[in-house]
């Protein structure tokens, strides 16, 4: 009987049709023009899952506004590592997008970003005395030298009107904001940059393709077989390189890899809703981000948060996300993606990690047995005024949490951040987690360069066209203000920020 499958080879294979892939193929052939790259994405269109602008949350996490990036130690003091990585990762990103739009590479940055402002917002006298002392903490880092706070009710009122109006102007309230936060649509971003890439030379893009199998080849290679959905044709691709940026989808396919260094990783996947605002009325009175604080034991991505965002040309106010429990790791997955993904190998970790959460495994129970009553009741902490005709449910994305093994006191951990992790030969790297994945994309994908394309990256070829692409790679911004302040001057005007 006749093979019909069909073969093709390469020297870098993406897997996922995401802002991740997008932003390293696009790195890639930048850095080295002949490279043959080939993608394949399982729905038929780009960025829709994880990256599209319904299903995350569009703030470019640079951590202006993201309570959970300082959280308070034993002592009363706020931890500011993290917030300070992020706030600089950002700064990167803005710095290639205004690459790729100075180059002609996407089309206008009004289809992607915009100026919208970044506001934290608490009430209660230990919650103001938190962000007090987060503010001070910040403040001292150029990164945050233009945040503003305050605790005054008229001021309050002039940042965000919609969030003032119906509340008592004794209560003890308080506010940072930060006029320079974006809102940022990686969805557009995401299928701007994957139409330029996939035009170019050695470049081709395959929808509707399902990665079924990969296996590394004794010259240290790969094969990776793949489905085509919409004819039943089987592909065969070889390749030198494989990443996989699958989303939800990264886990399952981690496994099929089969390499050491995937062993004993894991996942927890956690659901989110929206509310979405119908009144324009009411839009129209909302121009910002407002961010407060986490319940006890919910997880990143389910900081309350009453939300500008610009979705294809139209304002849009949202609030949430609600968090939920489902089974599948992709919003358009499979009820069974949780229990073929526990294997031998990683489920004293699952069993561990499960167990030293159980306020996360509480909060959820109570977040899926929440009504429409309920919800438009936590809208009115922040909207008292807030009317439940104005608003529908929405749904959000999925994201599934990195459970490894924990290597100081054994069992496993669950991790709420992005993790990229990459084989000791280079020839596969793997990206798990969501929070604040998007807007750090950038760095993420020139560390991975640097880690997997090890001789090519320190070469002066490579290490010249990084500048050009990003001109303050190598240098660090958060200690270095008159550099900040001329980059993000620059960034401002490509991308068209106020």
């Amino acid at each position: 009987m006749a093979d019909n499958t069909i073969r093709s080879n390469s020297d870098v294979v993406l897997i996922g049709a995401g802002i991740m892939s997008a932003t390293l193929g696009l790195i890639l052939k930048e850095l080295q023009p002949d490279l043959k790259i080939e993608i394949y994405e399982r729905l038929d269109v780009a960025a829709a899952e994880s990256s599209d602008a319904w299903n995350n949350a569009g703030t470019g996490h640079s951590a202006f506004c993201e309570l959970n990036y300082t959280p308070e130690k034993k002592d009363g003091t706020v931890e500011t590592k993290k917030a300070i990585s992020i706030a600089e990762s950002f700064e990167v990103s803005r710095q290639f997008w205004s690459y790729l739009v100075e180059q002609n590479k996407v089309p206008s940055p009004e289809n992607f970003i915009k100026s919208v402002p970044h506001i934290s917002f608490v009430w209660g006298d230990k919650n103001v005395s938190f962000l007090k002392t987060r503010f001070e903490a910040l403040k001292q880092n150029p990164l945050f030298k233009e945040m503003v706070f305050s605790t005054d009710f008229s001021e309050l009122s002039q940042w965000m009107p919609l969030v003032m109006e119906g509340r008592n102007p004794s209560e003890k309230v308080a506010g940072t904001s930060m006029a320079i936060g974006t809102d940022v649509n990686f969805g557009a971003l995401t299928r701007s940059m994957f139409a330029y890439l996939s035009k170019m030379d050695g470049v081709s893009m395959h929808f509707n393709h399902e990665v079924k199998k990969l296996k590394q080849r004794d010259d240290k290679s790969w094969r990776i077989k793949i489905n085509d959905l919409t004819t039943g044709q089987k592909r065969k691709a070889y390749t030198k390189f494989v990443f996989i940026g699958a989303g939800g989808g990264s886990l399952p396919l981690l496994e099929k890899a089969d390499v050491q260094e995937g062993k004993g990783y894991g996942g927890f996947p956690v659901s989110g809703q929206w509310l979405k605002c119908t009144n324009p009325e009411v839009i129209e009175k909302h121009a910002a981000k407002v961010y407060g604080k986490a319940s006890v034991g919910a997880p990143p991505m389910s900081v309350p948060h009453i939300d500008t965002r610009v979705i294809d040309g139209k304002k849009q106010l949202l609030f949430g996300p609600f968090a939920g429990f489902s089974t599948r790791f992709l919003k358009n997955g499979s009820y069974s993606d949780l229990p073929l993904s526990i294997q031998l190998d990683n489920i004293l970790p699952m069993l561990s990690a499960g167990i030293k959460n159980i306020p996360l495994t509480k909060y959820l129970i109570q977040q899926v047995r929440q009504s429409q009553d309920d919800r438009i009741e936590a809208l009115r902490e922040y909207l008292p005024n807030a009317n439940a005709k104005d608003w529908v449910l929405e749904r959000a994305g999925q994201r599934v949490q990195v459970i490894k093994k924990d290597k100081v006191n054994g069992g496993g951990v669950l991790e709420f951040g992005t993790e990229v992790i990459n084989t000791q030969d280079g020839t596969l790297a793997v990206l798990l987690g969501a929070s604040p994945g998007a807007s750090t994309a950038v760095s993420i994908m020139v560390d991975l360069i640097e880690r997997c394309f090890k001789d090519q990256a320190k070469s002066t070829e490579w290490q010249s066209k990084f500048k050009t692409m990003i001109p303050s790679y190598g240098q660090t911004l958060n200690d270095k203000p008159e550099l900040l302040s001329e980059i993000r001057n620059h960034t401002a005007t490509v991308l068209k920020l106020k």
